[in-house]
């Protein structure tokens, strides 16, 4: 193992509940007939969500987009229990860290605000505008081992969405699923392994899936 690639909400922050209400509010506004699609676009990019389901409403995504621009601007970034230990302990093995998220660099500025030492933790940090293509697709976590120096096969991401799940299994990772927002049964299928949390998870504890 050479590399540990993280998502970033549901993965390193407890988030997803925020951007569940934010999503199903604004998706309740435009599509009140429709139920569950806040579920439906977890690992897409804002672009991808107007491509999907806004196509052409020009005033609904200026009007969407300030909401959000508000809604990160003022949410809370409280970490996944146990990561800051956690991430802190692969690094001490020389193990090389990322980000790769659907977030945009804007919100990562709102990230970094609240949380100054969190650059500290990653050799490179991937955003929405660093990959064309969203998570199912394994593109941003090849792109991630890439810019680490390593192979996927050398690599392990970490995610909580079905999309991320699948994303990180499509690149040929190993995938650790954290079920801080889908019930533990329900994405065991997608992963390697399973924890609630980082509390307790050591590195020894990853490296077992390399056969070590």
């Amino acid at each position: 193992m050479k590399g540990a690639l993280f998502d970033l909400d549901g993965v390193i922050f407890d988030t997803e509940s925020q951007y569940s209400v934010f999503w199903g509010e604004q998706m309740r506004m435009y599509f009140p007939n429709e139920v569950g699609l806040e579920n439906r676009i977890k690992g897409q990019t804002l672009v991808q969500i107007f491509d999907r389901f806004f196509p052409g409403m020009e005033k609904a995504q200026h009007d969407i987009t300030q909401r959000l621009n508000e809604f990160e601007h003022n949410m809370s970034f409280v970490y996944v229990k146990g990561f800051e230990a956690f991430v802190q302990d692969l690094r001490s093995h020389g193990i090389k860290t990322a980000v790769v998220t659907s977030s945009n660099q804007a919100k990562m500025e709102n990230v970094y605000r609240h949380h100054p030492e969190f650059i500290s933790y990653f050799d490179r940090i991937l955003t929405s505008e660093d990959f064309s293509k969203s998570k199912p697709d394994p593109d941003c976590y090849l792109k991630g081992a890439s810019y680490l120096g390593t192979t996927p096969e050398e690599c392990v991401g970490f995610e909580d969405s079905f999309n991320g799940l699948k994303a990180v299994k499509a690149s040929g990772m190993k995938v650790v699923g954290l079920y801080t927002t889908n019930p533990r049964e329900d994405i065991l299928p997608y992963c390697d392994v399973v924890f609630p949390h980082y509390e307790n998870v050591k590195y020894q504890d990853i490296l077992q899936l390399f056969g070590k």
